[in-house]
């Protein structure tokens, strides 16, 4: 029953005698028909981009906006539901990158198993959406040192922390590396430590404020509205995006079949511990009405919850180290952005879906031209500088408010159509070094989940009958479509003889699709962990404790 294997025993080599004659690249030794990547990237730093690479201004910031608008009860709901949709796509994601560990993964997925035009608007909406982000998260940075130096111009900051940004550049994959992994340790060591302190407050531990328990589910209440709840879903992705980054750098990991599953079990802990214990603890000990939520969104730090509730509380001395903390946060993010958005561009680019320069690697692995690109838009953050920057960066990362959830729905879909040529091809998943846990059941649940909370966001942005408030909201939608619009059009009417002409279809044909190029070397799998095959749902459920328990060592 392989749709249930948590683990299976070790998979063996591909009978490649129908595959000799297509011409392979060595994925596994770095090399691709386009970009000479340098494998630096090991299991810890994996795990850690996995487990706290992500974790920002999304999460310690916009967590106060969201219990404002939908309530504790709306805000765990919600981050769950994105939770569970999230580890579907990152086991999904797991496997196709384990599979075919190439740069530019998303957008190389789609245009192999969707459709060409597909993969332009996903990788120029993911790159979109990493573009726009890295500004806002250089400011989120900046007003966080404000909570100490209130006299100091803003704009200082963001040029420090612009500068120590293109630095990590120059040392390419190692350099990410590096920064995400210590900068991850200290995000999950202070959220594990606030968790803690948020159980004391709550129990009445605090110097202030004595016992709390479940009060604030009572007054003012678990939820405001149904408009309100619908809202945190946008917001929940915001904190979440940048998970899947593990699988982008799947083609820079020195062993990715190793390394990327236990990245993909680590996600389920931090949805678990960080996300959804995280949002509990402030749902029960910030009331959904108070008056600083109402200034917990944006880049605007100073009334994160997260520090808020700890100046309440009457400790002194902590909220400065949260403060400090979420500092090195976005940061990290920032770092993140970077790495998102240019081996994306680097990847279309080699793909003739964005100007050929791009492509340009260096004998570092450097995607050269791409960093530029991103650190000029990180100059963006100088906005903040103008009386109407405010409004240019709302409509800035509007350009990136749902992008998330199609390129999480586009894994999904992906790894559907993957399974089935795979299938078709005469293939067993027993061939798989690495398997989605619920296989495609988890792909269709991710990928229904997804368009959920589109719908849900849809409802949020029509329900105002307000145009600017539609498109602040909801702008990502009409981009993507335009950006599949535009790719078929000039696919049918351009002349170039390497742009491919498929009409109007939907999407590949499983005779079309071709699932052998690019196809990982087996010969890396002689140090990777035994599997168990399970024959039944009931051997699984058995199992589980015990495989939890695995899965965070």
């Amino acid at each position: 029953m392989s749709e249930v294997n948590m683990e299976q025993e070790k998979a063996p080599a591909y009978d490649r005698k129908d595959v000799d004659d297509i011409p392979q690249h060595d994925v596994e030794a770095g090399e691709t028909k386009d970009a000479p990547l340098q494998r630096h990237l090991q299991s810890r730093h994996m795990q850690m981009i996995a487990i706290g690479g992500a974790i920002g201004a999304g999460l310690f910031v916009s967590t106060g906006e969201s219990l404002n608008t939908g309530g504790p009860g709306a805000l765990l709901i919600c981050y769950l539901i994105v939770g569970v949709m999230l580890l579907q796509t990152m086991w999904a994601l797991g496997e196709l990158a384990v599979m075919y560990p190439v740069n530019g993964a998303y957008f190389n997925y789609a245009l192999r198993f969707l459709d060409p035009s597909w993969a332009f608007a996903m990788g120029w909406d993911y790159a979109i959406n990493w573009l726009v982000i890295l500004p806002f998260e250089i400011t989120a940075a900046g007003i966080t040192i404000q909570y100490w130096r209130q006299d100091l111009n803003i704009g200082i900051w963001i040029a420090v922390f612009l500068s120590v940004l293109s630095v990590i550049q120059i040392f390419g994959v190692r350099g990410y590396g590096e920064v995400e992994f210590i900068l991850s340790i200290i995000k999950v060591t202070a959220l594990v430590g606030w968790i803690i302190l948020a159980i004391v407050i709550d129990c009445g531990g605090a110097p202030v404020g004595g016992y709390i328990g479940g009060r604030y589910w009572h007054n003012p209440g678990a939820f405001t509205d149904f408009r309100g709840f619908c809202s945190v879903f946008t917001t929940a992705a915001f904190a979440f995006g940048g998970t899947e980054m593990s699988g982008l750098a799947a083609a820079e990991s020195a062993n990715p079949a190793k390394s990327l599953p236990k990245a993909c079990r680590q996600v389920f802990w931090r949805i678990m511990i960080f996300y959804v214990l995280g949002t509990l603890m402030v749902g029960l000990i910030v009331p959904h009405n108070a008056p600083y939520l109402l200034k917990a969104s944006g880049s605007n730090t100073s009334y994160s919850p997260f520090v808020v509730s700890i100046q309440n509380a009457g400790i002194s001395g902590l909220p400065s180290v949260m403060n400090a903390v979420i500092t090195i946060s976005v940061i990290s993010v920032a770092n993140s952005a970077t790495f998102g958005s240019t081996r994306t561009i680097q990847a279309m680019a080699a793909e003739g879906m964005a100007p050929k320069f791009f492509s340009y690697i260096d004998k570092a692995g450097r995607p050269i031209w791409c960093v530029l690109l991103q650190i000029a838009f990180g100059f963006l953050a100088f906005i903040n500088e103008a009386s109407t920057g405010s409004q240019i960066f709302t409509w800035l990362l509007a350009l990136s408010g749902i992008s998330n959830f199609f390129v999480w729905g586009t894994i999904c879909l992906v790894h559907i159509r993957f399974r089935a040529a795979w299938k078709h091809n005469g293939r067993s998943t027993d061939e798989l070094a690495y398997v989605a846990p619920w296989g495609i059941y988890g792909s269709y649940l991710g990928l229904s989940l997804n368009i959920l909370c589109l719908v849900a966001e849809f409802y949020v942005s029509v329900a105002p009958k307000n145009a600017e408030a539609f498109f602040e909201n909801y702008l990502a939608a009409p981009i993507v479509i335009l950006l599949y619009v535009g790719w078929k059009t000039y696919s049918e009417s351009t002349s170039n003889p390497t742009v491919e002409k498929r009409g109007w279809k939907l999407w590949r044909s499983l005779e079309e699709i071709d699932v052998f190029s690019g196809i990982r070397d087996t010969a890396l799998d002689v140090d990777l962990e035994p599997r168990v095959k399970y024959d039944s749902w009931v051997d699984w459920l058995k199992a589980l404790p015990m495989t939890l328990l695995r899965s965070i060592i």
